[in-house]
């Protein structure tokens, strides 16, 4: 008897639907074919423990499964609730009437309970899109699923809850959650709070600006000055998700296996920070079989890289071409899979090796080679995308021991929502640009008209501060961010002249 059942296969962030025939006949065989991996072949030895366990078997006959469409590989054990059923169904075990109605994915332990698989929401939509009735898996990722409307997210436990339902000895009770209900209600649920941190006013300052133009930005400064607590913090200020980058961040999360149990959508902007010991198929995506990398993970969030030149310098230089178009391509001989990557990159690191050049109470033990070296750790291109650079200095005691607050999270989030709502009435007309950090070269002509005194002040501090020609771009675009807070029409010098001082590691000689 020839038996179809349906399961999905992930394809970059996307899921492929994928039609398990089972045939079975005369003779004694187990045959899968159609390019499944051996994770999909280990399968014959889990699925016939699980069934014996639960007072079933698989037929002492000829059984014969393809895994169509037989050019994608199949990867994974999550196929193994399909799989089961499948055989189940063409053995007469179980009723096949309604099995054609959904996508049935799952991991059978050998005691047949189902372990939690990746993809749950790619997958809901795929299904959804293919006009089936429902989705079957695992109950620890239905309420990822279940955010997917106009279908039935059934989770269970084991397959004998599958094997009753299909035999209409029971019924499943479909999983619903009010997906917008679920997003607004944990909103504003964030971890870190800007008034947890004492002075550092102007470090603050910088970090909202890079918050409302959504401008990569560098931190410099000695071990404890802060420099991660305040990166921490920047999710806080940043405008929150709508629905339509929560669900693609979800999808991003989901297809990594990096949503946590029970969790239905990622509400919050994702803070991403990688140990420098990471590779740069790890950061990028990639592998033998493609996954998210870290930046793909933080987009529409941070990507905060901690120790910058302790990174390994191939890892860093694979940043740039991501840095530019906000997505990343892995190719391979057989496919190729898009990533998205569109992501505000926040990097620290010390002065140089020890840490306390330029501290104001210890002192630097580098030689002026030993910190040349450091620096050439990081490459001029990734700097040249790197909009804001500040310096870090040591918060004196006397501020840390006031005990006035600091200004919250939720009162800078509302000046860098006013300044994004800006951007995007400016930018509505241009696919994909959503902040000033993304101007082009010829925008920022359209766009960042100085009037004359401003022309000066920038020629005059490009002359005598040594500042390179590249940073040019770089403040027209920050000084536009600036006037954007300010609610200004027109880039006036004092926008200028702040924008300016954010350009530390531009200027010639710098550290020597």
């Amino acid at each position: 008897m020839l038996i179809k059942t349906y399961g999905s296969a992930i394809h970059g962030v996307d899921a492929i639907t994928i039609t398990i025939e089972v045939n079975i006949d005369q003779g004694i065989n187990f045959v899968l074919v159609g390019l499944p991996d051996s994770a999909v072949k280990e399968s014959h030895q889990r699925i016939s423990a699980a069934l014996k366990n639960n007072g079933y078997k698989i037929p002492g006959k000829q059984v014969v499964i393809n895994m169509a469409p037989a050019d994608i590989r199949k990867e994974g054990s999550a196929y193994d609730l399909p799989l089961a059923i499948g055989i189940l169904a063409a053995s007469g075990q179980v009723n096949h009437n309604h099995v054609k109605e959904y996508v049935i994915m799952g991991e059978l332990s050998l005691d047949g309970s189902l372990q939690s698989i990746k993809g749950a929401l790619p997958m809901a939509i795929e299904a959804r899109n293919n006009g089936f009735k429902g989705l079957i898996l695992p109950k620890v990722n239905a309420a990822e699923a279940a955010i997917v409307d106009k279908i039935d997210v059934l989770g269970i436990n084991n397959i004998k809850e599958a094997i009753d339902f299909f035999n209409e000895e029971s019924t499943i009770e479909p999983l619903r959650i009010n997906t917008r209900e679920e997003f607004y209600a944990s909103l504003d649920n964030y971890q870190f709070d800007f008034e947890d941190v004492k002075g550092q006013e102007n470090i603050k300052r910088a970090l909202e600006i890079a918050a409302a133009g959504s401008h990569n930005a560098i931190m410099v400064g000695p071990p404890g000055a802060g420099k991660t607590m305040l990166a921490k913090r920047i999710p806080s200020i940043l405008p929150p998700l709508n629905l339509h980058e929560a669900l693609e961040t979800t999808k991003i999360h989901s297809v990594a296996g990096k949503m946590a149990k029970k969790e239905s959508l990622k509400s919050v902007r994702p803070f991403i920070s990688p140990h420098h010991t990471i590779s740069d198929v790890a950061l990028v995506g990639g592998g033998q079989f493609p996954q998210p990398g870290s930046i793909s993970l933080a987009h529409n969030g941070v990507l905060f890289l901690d120790e910058l030149p302790e990174f390994k310098r191939t890892v860093l230089e694979v940043l740039r071409q991501p840095l530019e178009d906000r997505h990343v391509t892995i190719s391979r001989a057989k496919f190729t899979v898009d990533y998205p990557a569109s992501f505000m990159m926040i990097a620290a690191m010390n002065p140089c090796p020890c840490g306390y050049y330029n501290h104001p109470g210890k002192e630097c033990v580098c030689s002026q080679g030993m910190i040349k070296k450091y620096w050439n750790k990081i490459s001029g291109p990734l700097l040249d995308r790197i909009d804001i650079h500040m310096e870090v200095i040591p918060v004196a005691f006397s501020e840390l021991t006031k005990h006035k607050k600091s200004e919250s999270s939720k009162s800078v989030r509302a000046r860098v929502n006013q300044a994004r709502a800006l951007q995007e009435k400016r930018f509505s007309g241009s696919q994909g640009i959503y902040s000033n950090a993304q101007m082009s070269a010829r925008q920022i002509r359209e766009i960042c008209i100085i009037n004359k005194a401003g022309q000066t002040l920038l020629k005059n501090a490009i002359e005598k501060l040594g500042l390179s020609a590249r940073a040019y771009d770089r403040i027209l675009k920050v000084a536009r961010t600036i006037a954007d807070l300010e609610e200004e029409n027109s880039i006036l010098p004092q926008h200028l002249a702040e924008a300016i001082q954010y350009r530390t590691l531009d200027r010639e000689n710098w550290g020597n």
